[in-house]
């Protein structure tokens, strides 16, 4: 079984808390047994992949299978060419550099609002770019837009292999992938 999950901010990507009080998937009301494909963390929302199948996690995760992830970024400040083009180059992040990826500024591009709102600043402006990576290291994402004085301030994953999150799912809700959806996640990336 393969589940699509549109995963809420403030939620941690896994069934039991860290600390009293938290937030988990255990409230969605998943079948038993299944696993997170993955992870987002709770600050972060969007596509999350779920399954009761052993070894779809390496399949899917493995920097050498080449699956894409893409994301949306509300990021402070204003995106150039050039803070665009590092992020696809690749960024030093603890000593290591990220693998190539894309990266490209989202204009006229809408999300819902996301619950708590985030900060606001009057004389800072924000902007909303598309990251696609290979890899997926811890907090990736945010260091990358960090070291090129963009932080992040939103992120959702929107997308794996050809696979997009669907429109219909509300953040909190689920459902299984049809078939020719599965096909979609598995695309490798060209």
């Amino acid at each position: 079984m393969l589940l699509v999950c549109n995963k809420p901010y403030g939620v941690l990507s896994q069934f039991t808390p860290d600390a009293p009080g938290q937030r988990t998937l255990a409230e969605f009301g998943f079948p038993p047994q299944v696993y997170p494909l993955g992870r987002l963390d709770s600050d972060s929302e969007g596509m999350l992949l779920l399954s009761d199948e052993a070894g779809l996690n390496a399949r899917l995760l493995d920097p050498k299978e080449n699956h894409w992830r893409r994301y949306h970024v509300q990021v402070e400040g204003e995106p150039d060419a050039d803070a665009l083009c590092r992020l696809a180059e690749g960024i030093l992040i603890q000593g290591r550099k990220t693998r190539p990826a894309r990266a490209w500024r989202l204009e006229n591009w809408d999300v819902p609002p996301r619950d708590p709102p985030i900060r606001f600043r009057k004389n800072i402006p924000t902007a909303w770019i598309a990251v696609e990576l290979r890899e997926g290291r811890n907090r990736q994402v945010r260091r990358m837009t960090a070291a090129v004085e963009l932080p992040t301030l939103r992120l959702r994953r929107v997308r794996v292999g050809g696979f997009d999150l669907p429109g219909e799912l509300a953040p909190g809700s689920w459902r299984e992938v049809a078939a020719s959806e599965r096909e979609l996640i598995f695309q490798l990336g060209k």
